[in-house]
Order: C-alpha cells, then structure tokens, then sequence
C-alpha cells in the first residue's frame, strides 16, 4: 500500500473526519489561509534562523491541487512580505492577533458546536496546522469545481471519512 504520509486518500479521509459539518467547513474555508497569511506576516519580522538563497523556494509538489497550494503559500509570502515592508511593527502585530484570535476563535467553534469534536491538530499537530490549508483548499476545489485527482477518489475518501467518524463515535459512547 505505500508510505502513509504520503497517501493522499488516507490524509484527506482523517483531515474529513474532523470536518464533516458544512458550517464548519465554512468556517475552515474562511479562516485557514487568513492564519496562514497572517503567521508567515509575523515570520516577517523574526530574523531567519539561517541564510538561504533568495531565489531558493522550497515548495514543490507533483499533483495539480499540491502546485496549486504551493502558489497559494507563495502569494501569502509575497503578500506578507509586501505588508512587513510597509507597516511598521507595532501596526503588523496587532494585525496578526486580531486574525489570529478571530480565526482560532472560529475555528474553535466551528469543531466545539457545529462538528462537536475537538479539531484534528490535537490529535495531529502536523496535519492540523501544516496540511490544514492544504486540505480546505483541495475541499473547495472538490465542492466547487468537482475535482478529483483520480476517477472514484471522492467516494473513497467518503466510505473512509464515515468510517473513521463510526469509530470515533463508538469510542466516546464507551
């Protein structure tokens, strides 16, 4: 079967388990890029830990949703870039707290009264804060646009979604 970590079916299905209400995945949709964007912002600011060339980047990704993602982060850096270089910081960190506390804050409610699960980055700290947007991006083009990176991936990902979701629910009724 492969390497789990890079199976995308298997990644997605865990990431949808913790999603499956659609107002929470709204609220994801609204608030995970804004994160994002605004975390690389203060980054911005913090001296690099050290020196790589400038015209190195290091996000590369085979499938389309993955370029697609990679040109997303790439924006936010630009972007982030942009705005570091213009406001000062006393302006841009107060910035990043309000959409940080907003976004948290939504996100929170969207797992607390809407999924009425905690949110999977306590369960996995990696998929929840650095394959989260990932994941929002490529719901929003599967919702949207019905994208599929393979014929049936969709359906699969759905009967291990359901699944995970059944045995969640079994444990926390024991």
């Amino acid at each position: 079967m492969g390497n789990k970590i890079f199976d995308l079916e298997k990644n997605f299905s865990s990431f949808g388990a913790y999603h499956s209400n659609p107002i929470n995945i709204a609220i994801h949709m609204l608030f995970s890029w804004p994160i994002f964007f605004t975390a690389i912002l203060l980054l911005d600011y913090t001296p690099p830990l050290f020196n790589l060339p400038t015209s190195t980047f290091l996000f590369l990704e085979a499938m389309s949703t993955g370029t697609l993602a990679a040109l997303l982060c790439w924006v936010c850096w630009i972007g982030s870039n942009f705005l570091a270089t213009r406001l000062r910081f006393s302006l841009a960190w107060k910035i990043v707290l309000v959409a940080q506390v907003v976004g948290w804050t939504g996100l929170s409610i969207g797992h607390g009264v809407f999924e009425g699960r905690a949110p999977a980055l306590l369960d996995n700290l990696a998929q929840g804060l650095i394959m989260g947007p990932y994941f929002v991006l490529f719901e929003a083009l599967q919702k949207f646009f019905g994208y599929e990176p393979y014929p049936g991936f969709h359906a699969s990902a759905q009967t291990m979604i359901e699944a995970e979701i059944n045995e969640w629910r079994e444990k926390k009724q024991k």
